[in-house]
């Protein structure tokens, strides 16, 4: 294999990775912590997304994880409101 060809390899594989780090970094601009009361437990939980829906989705999605046994306690436990939602900005 020639040089150029193992040079361009390299040029074009570390601009991909360059190209998935930022877009990771980017990703998470939203922070928020959910706190779910579920079956009589109240569990607080965080979760980051790119915009302020999906972050809460992400938390309460991750106090769900958790807490529940069985789909259909996991599906309960999404459709519940949260006791408490903060979120922030980065």
């Amino acid at each position: 294999m020639k040089t150029s060809h193992i040079l361009l390899i390299l040029v074009v594989a570390g601009l991909f990775m360059g190209a998935v780090i930022w877009m990771t970094l980017q990703g998470a601009q939203v922070h928020c912590t959910v706190c779910l009361e579920f079956a009589g437990e109240e569990v607080c939980r965080s979760g980051s997304g790119p915009d302020r829906e999906r972050a809460l989705q992400a938390a309460q999605e991750s106090a769900c994880g958790g807490n529940v046994s069985g789909m259909a306690e996991l599906i309960a436990c999404r459709g519940a409101p949260p006791v408490s939602a903060q979120c922030s900005v980065d």
